[in-house]
């Protein structure tokens, strides 16, 4: 009998690992589209000290029993400060059925990319922005 990792453990090839991972560019241009949600994996004790504000935050111990919450009409991004635990809980959510890829570079490359006047290449939901301009 196949399972679904048994699916998994026949993509684990030299070609097709770059089709479980997605750039930093790639990811915004799916976000701004719609079509991309990024998940962020950290515990909450790592969200505490710092934290995007877009994108849901479940940590990777808490997938099993919040897999409701994931949508599934959009890729899943998973992401972790580098791309250790990102990775593993790409493989875990894909054998459920998602179309999940991982952040290369991570969270932190991430921030990297849309620090200072690059953080307007990002479409953030309109509650966010709007929170921004009364702050700033």
């Amino acid at each position: 009998m196949k399972t679904a990792l048994d699916e998994l453990a026949r993509q684990i090839a030299p070609k097709k690992m770059g089709m479980a991972r997605i750039t930093l560019n790639d990811f915004i241009a799916a976000y701004n589209k719609g079509e991309a949600e990024l998940i962020d994996i950290r515990l909450p004790e790592e969200v505490a000290v710092w934290q995007l504000n877009f994108g849901l935050k479940i940590p990777a111990t808490e997938l099993p029993e919040r897999l409701g919450e994931l949508p599934k009409d959009k890729l899943l991004v998973v992401a972790c400060p580098m791309t250790d635990r990102s990775n593993i809980a790409r493989t875990y959510l894909a054998a459920h059925g998602y179309q999940v890829k991982y952040l290369q570079d991570g969270l932190l490359g991430l921030m990297d990319r849309l620090k200072g006047g690059m953080a307007g290449d990002i479409a953030l939901p309109e509650s966010i922005n709007s929170a921004a301009s009364l702050a700033g």
